[in-house]
């Protein structure tokens, strides 16, 4: 069974990046006008996860091993917050 969550249709109402939890890892969908880019990321990969919050919406910023790290825009902060805490909660184990 996965999770899914979806960035804000405000900011971007056609193509918001999302977030889907599996089993072994995690997906970060991030969507652009004429193309979107899937990663995937193992959790036992992931070495951290950052929240930044402005005004009215947050980016979560996903720090893997030996990789760039993963931007996504534009999710309301309780749902950061909560993608967040389902991450490291899941490194963890």
């Amino acid at each position: 069974m996965s999770e899914r969550y979806s960035a804000s249709g405000l900011m971007n109402p056609f193509f918001p990046d999302e977030i889907t939890f599996g089993e072994k890892g995690v997906t970060f969908k991030i969507s652009k006008l004429f193309r979107s880019t899937d990663n995937f990321v193992f959790y036992s990969d992931i070495s951290g996860v950052e929240v930044e919050s402005g005004m009215f919406f947050s980016t979560i910023r996903v720090i893997p091993r030996m990789r760039p790290e993963i931007i996504i825009n534009n999710f309301t902060k309780g749902d950061a917050k909560k993608v967040k805490e389902l991450i490291l909660e899941r490194v963890q184990s």
